[in-house]
């Protein structure tokens, strides 16, 4: 297929060209459709795995700077990240809290867990009022040097499991531990300024964290480090000369968790222009492999990929009956794309071909091949990395007229001024902030309150509604002029021209619909930043696992952990290994 485009704006008035996606691309109309967005993976280019790829290669440092836990592990860490630009700290703080204290919602008071990624030294009295306020989180007043704030809760089955275990000697089960794949999951990651914290904007010119969620990202990375320490510590408080340290393979396998709801999916909304540009790269980076001719080597990577993308969907453990369904699907397809390979590949000269004609496999399937198909060339894919950045501003040249507007609702915005919206099911939910959960909620028009209070979501009806005033004056009106007339109208025109004339424009999606499902929306956000292993647990939140699979810190060198597996120690004595704690 062609994608085709219009002229582009970038906040001047005149029109400038895009840069071409190429041929035998996806359309618009496909790649922002909600069910593939819904279907994403992690790729190269996700924020998990360009970050472990800047500290390989420039050469980060990680070191423990304080480690003030008592025998129960309660207390305070402190670990020293050095880069070639600056130096941070990751404190961490440690809590006692009961089990029916422990609560994943945004409205808990107290976490197992509290930390931050700090910028600079960290004097004794950044320390206190650290100490004092990150255990508070929002209720805190937070040091503005205090670049990321978050807390996280354990996943009490499997660390009590991995501690008893090494305490008494001896490896966890790895079917425990297949269950959930962390030790600790976080349950909200703020940055950018939220609460007072350091703001994002002088990072606009520093090389260590300029890119979206960076900061958020490295300092989940370095959670990670320390869950993976604190059960090693616990252990040997707990067994002593009998404990051992927990095996590498396994510590590789165990991620950091997280558990997202209904609060991720207005981010996608709220910023168009960021995933415009999310995507856009994403797709670039996709192209610049599939432009390649198929050669032997590729192709022999290429299915033992697909082997471990089986393994992988095979061992995903979940409780979704509709997940589970298409985890099964995804196995089963594969499975005959693996059988057929190395004949069929001699059908197609270049990947793009190949893609192609695999069109009629599920949204799953096809999206596990994207995957896979952009770890075949690292030198042209990682060149689109750093691209990920978006100018958000949203805008109305001058001296266009109606019909220049009208154009662009026709060319890109059928899927929302197609929709008759006097039906029911089209208007169906409306959008709320919850006052007593402090969460974006659901609610149903009509039969529950707070419709007087929704939440500007309702992209599609409102391109719908501009569609049909615009068709109701004169064509060669100025916009300016019709705006003037109908302000209520000027921020959705802005947005409609602005996305118009991007590569991709808006998501394509009523999120109103009886139907619609927000999952899509977060799954979408949570694969670029690398999420593995999806586990929803209803329409509207999910647990996912970062950094799952991938190196510790000490080694990050390998880039090879897409689709994380369980470990096979079986090559090991007993499939255990002893290695005792100092």
């Amino acid at each position: 297929m062609n994608m085709v485009y219009t002229n582009n704006v970038n906040n001047k008035n005149i029109d400038v060209k895009p840069p071409s996606l190429g041929t035998g691309f996806r359309t618009r109309d496909v790649i922002m459709d909600a069910q593939r967005l819904g279907a994403m993976h992690q790729t190269r280019i996700s924020f998990v795995r360009t970050l472990l790829r800047k500290i390989d290669k420039e050469k980060w440092t990680l070191s423990t700077h304080l480690w003030d836990l008592d025998e129960n592990g309660y207390g305070k860490v402190i670990y020293r990240l050095h880069t070639p630009e600056h130096l941070y700290h990751l404190v961490v703080f440690c809590n006692e809290l009961a089990d029916e204290e422990r609560n994943d919602r945004v409205i808990a008071q107290k976490w197992d867990v509290t930390f931050g990624l700090v910028f600079g030294e960290i004097s004794g009295e950044l320390l206190d009022n650290l100490q004092a306020n990150v255990p508070l989180q929002e209720a805190g007043r937070n040091s503005n040097m205090l670049m990321v704030l978050a807390r996280a809760n354990k996943s009490v089955r499997v660390f009590d499991h991995i501690v008893s275990s090494l305490a008494a000697g001896q490896q966890p089960d790895l079917d425990v531990l297949a269950q959930v794949g962390y030790i600790l999951r976080t349950t909200a990651v703020y940055g950018n300024g939220k609460f007072g914290i350091y703001d994002f904007k002088p990072l606009d010119h520093s090389a260590d964290f300029d890119q979206s969620f960076r900061a958020q990202m490295c300092a989940v990375y370095l959670l990670r480090e320390f869950s993976l320490d604190w059960v090693d510590y616990l252990a040997q408080k707990k067994g002593g000369s009998k404990a051992v340290a927990l095996n590498p393979e396994i510590k590789r396998y165990l991620g950091i968790g997280n558990a997202t709801g209904l609060g991720m999916a207005p981010y996608l909304i709220n910023h168009p222009c960021v995933v415009d540009q999310w995507l856009t790269t994403r797709e670039e980076a996709l192209q610049a492999t599939l432009t390649c001719q198929i050669e032997p080597k590729e192709t022999a990577h290429f299915a033992s990929l697909i082997k471990r993308a089986i393994q992988h969907f095979g061992e995903i453990i979940t409780i979704n009956e509709q997940q589970i369904k298409r985890n099964e699907t995804v196995v089963t397809e594969l499975m005959v794309l693996q059988n057929n390979l190395m004949i069929s590949i001699n059908n197609y000269a270049t990947w793009a071909e190949f893609l192609q004609a695999h069109h009629d496999l599920s949204l799953e399937s096809q999206e596990v091949i994207i995957s896979c198909l952009m770890e075949l060339y690292p030198e042209r894919v990682d060149a689109f990395q750093e691209k990920i950045n978006a100018d958000e501003s949203l805008s109305l040249p001058k001296g266009k007229v109606i019909q220049d507007l009208i154009d662009v609702l026709e060319r890109h915005y059928q899927w929302a001024i197609n929709i008759d919206f006097s039906q029911p099911d089209n208007s169906h939910w409306f959008w709320y902030r919850s006052v007593d959960k402090e969460e974006p909620r659901l609610g149903v028009r009509g039969q529950e309150v707070g419709a007087d209070r929704e939440l500007a979501l309702d992209i599609a009806r409102q391109a719908n509604k501009l569609y049909l005033a615009l068709k109701q004056v004169n064509a060669q009106q100025l916009i300016s002029e019709f705006i003037l007339n109908q302000p209520k109208y000027r921020s959705i025109a802005r947005r409609v021209w602005t996305m118009g004339h991007k590569q991709l424009g808006d998501i394509q999606m009523n999120v109103l619909h009886k139907d619609a499902l927000p999952m899509h929306l977060l799954r979408c956000k949570l694969s670029m930043f690398g999420a593995t292993k999806f586990d929803p647990r209803s329409d509207r939140w999910v647990r996912i696992t970062l950094f799952q699979g991938a190196p510790l810190f000490a080694e990050v060198h390998g880039d090879e952990w897409l689709f994380p597996l369980l470990p096979d120690l079986s090559t090991e004595q007993g499939g255990l290994t002893h290695d005792r704690i100092a």
